[in-house]
């Protein structure tokens, strides 16, 4: 299997410079009775850096190998999605509101502007809904799936957005990963330590994360300190600016936290408001450790064949 890894490494590699419909499409990998393509592969680095273009640091077999992990943990999720819901789809105003968050970051709020702008990166519109479709009706089913033990202790957050005047805010990255069979977490921490020191944090989150966040370098944007779990609170307050954590247990694996920066704002006097956005965050976190490990068990029923 290496082999023929390393064979389609070398084929994509003659391609990647080339604009998409200028080649023969090839199945290059089959997960259960899903296919991914050549045209697949590409349409997700073009997807890919649309959204984080730092990827292009890397060198191509990482891009490849980023791209590939992206798209199985996409077919895993569609092929659950088949056996539950009988049509795959979402409608146009949806789909508009989804695209504009995907890609809240580049600044576009128009419709046809953004459309544009992903029209630039070689990407089909075929692609493009069909993975922001299966992602959005794949977090509504975890949501109904977990959303009953999600475990938020309002009172205590109240309590705690009313203690200080002052707050601190940190900005902040993360890198969430697993380890394989018989490996240690000495062994993959070392492993993700070496990628930071030559690629940088954000693109080692593109290749080791398996939070969703990954796609876009591990951001995760600033975050108030009642949004921080407690533990995790006491870690990052004890690192400096652009320096990272020691590996953190959570839910399904591990987190490793980069500092980018942090603030001292003035509390938000509007306490449902605050207390609104930070249950939200919260809840979204706790629902992307309930996915990471549902995607887990799933993963242990597909057979992936390289072709």
């Amino acid at each position: 299997m290496r082999i023929n890894l390393i064979l389609i490494i070398i084929f994509f590699s003659s391609l990647i410079n080339y604009p998409i419909h200028s080649y023969e499409n090839k199945i290059l990998l089959k997960i259960n009775n899903e296919i991914i393509t050549t045209v697949d592969i590409l349409n997700e680095i073009n997807y890919l850096k649309s959204i984080n273009k730092n990827i292009n640091n890397l060198d191509n077999e990482k891009i490849f190998e980023i791209a590939r992990n992206s798209l199985i943990k996409d077919k895993v999720k569609e092929i659950n999605l088949k056996k539950i819901v009988q049509k795959i789809e979402i409608n146009n105003e949806d789909f508009n509101r989804i695209l504009i968050s995907t890609y809240s970051k580049s600044g576009y709020t128009n419709v046809d502007e953004l459309l544009a702008y992903v029209k630039s990166f070689d990407i089909e519109t075929d692609f493009i809904r069909n993975k922001l479709t299966i992602n959005a009706i794949w977090n509504q089913f975890i949501y109904d799936k977990y959303s009953k033990k999600i475990k938020i202790n309002l009172d205590k957050l109240k309590e705690e957005i009313l203690k200080n005047e002052n707050q601190t805010e940190y900005l902040l990255s993360e890198i969430v990963f697993d380890l394989k069979e018989n490996q240690t977490l000495d062994e993959k921490f070392k492993i993700i330590e070496d990628a930071i020191e030559k690629n940088g944090f954000e693109n080692s989150a593109l290749i080791y994360s398996i939070s969703e966040t990954s796609r876009v370098g591990g951001n995760i944007g600033w975050i108030s300190e009642n949004s921080v779990n407690k533990k995790i609170l006491k870690k990052i307050s004890k690192i400096g600016i652009n320096k990272y954590t020691n590996p953190i247990i959570i839910p399904g694996g591990y987190l490793i936290l980069k500092l980018k920066e942090k603030k001292i704002s003035k509390r938000n006097l509007n306490v449902d408001k605050e207390l609104s956005k930070i249950v939200r965050i919260k809840t979204n976190e706790q629902l992307n450790q309930f996915s990471n490990l549902f995607l887990n068990k799933l993963k242990k029923d597909i057979t992936i064949d390289e072709l």
